[in-house]
């Protein structure tokens, strides 16, 4: 499943950063994001109209190619990291 790791001309293996965002889609219930909302209004934090909550994921992908990188963690993503049913996510890979 997991492809083997890139090396570069030296015989060191490459590694490349990513990043999962995963947050509720609209129109579901975010309990946790309202209780952070009150608990900032409460704290005087003035010009919360509202807040979300959700998670991010970073991640060091070993190998070279982007686009292998970032199929790879959408197949993460469905199967492990969101909940697809109630959230979205979007994958970033930087080099």
């Amino acid at each position: 499943m997991f492809p083997a790791p890139a090396s570069d001309s030296y015989g060191k293996s490459q590694v490349m950063k990513a990043r999962v965002t995963v947050t509720l889609k609209t129109g579901i219930l975010d309990p946790q994001g309202k209780a952070i909302e009150g608990a900032l209004r409460s704290l005087g934090v003035e010009g919360v109209a509202s807040v979300r909550q959700g998670k991010v994921f970073d991640i060091e992908i070993e190998g070279g190619d982007p686009k292998k990188a970032e199929a790879l963690l959408k197949e993460a993503a469905d199967k492990l990291l969101a909940n697809t049913v109630i959230e979205n996510y979007r994958v970033e890979v930087v080099g």
